[in-house]
């Protein structure tokens, strides 16, 4: 039987094959059967024509598929962080990381929270600062970014 090869991208999922025809086709009819599933898992890139090592480079990246599908409600509350204003601020760094962006700044932190129906923070620039010198979050010029360890405290 003559060897096949197929490739293609559903989303940002890509599935590339080589073998014997039978063989291929079964496998393909596995991740089609799965997609749906997949799809979910593995959100999609949005379409802007570049390639993921740009769209890392420019500041996003891949998100967290397990963060990225709830709500920051759902997720403040899950964390424990509807509270103290340092956890919520810091709650909602890991939130939006997880969501593809990479380099946050307060007013990202404070539009999440306005447009998920959150209260505000008093000084969002103060728990900012409060979380670096805890170092828990890292500054990169007028943006910052949650550390492992500001991570792996929530």
């Amino acid at each position: 039987m003559a060897t096949a090869r197929i490739e293609f991208t559903l989303g940002s999922i890509t599935f590339s094959g080589e073998g014997e025809e039978n063989w291929l086709s079964t496998q393909l009819d596995k991740i089609i059967e799965k997609a749906p599933d997949l799809i979910n898992i593995v959100p999609a890139i949005q379409d802007t024509g570049q390639t993921r090592a740009a769209i890392v480079e420019q500041g996003q990246i891949l998100s967290d598929a397990a963060i990225a599908s709830q709500t920051l409600p759902n997720f403040l509350k899950s964390k424990g962080a509807t509270g103290k204003a340092l956890h919520k601020f810091l709650a909602t760094a890991i939130w939006l990381h997880g969501k593809g962006l990479s380099r946050i700044s307060t007013s990202d932190i404070t539009k999440a929270l306005k447009d998920s129906n959150q209260s505000r923070l008093v000084n969002p620039s103060d728990c900012l600062n409060k979380n670096v010198s805890k170092g828990l979050i890292e500054k990169d010029g007028k943006q910052f970014f949650v550390t492992d360890e500001g991570k792996a405290s929530i």
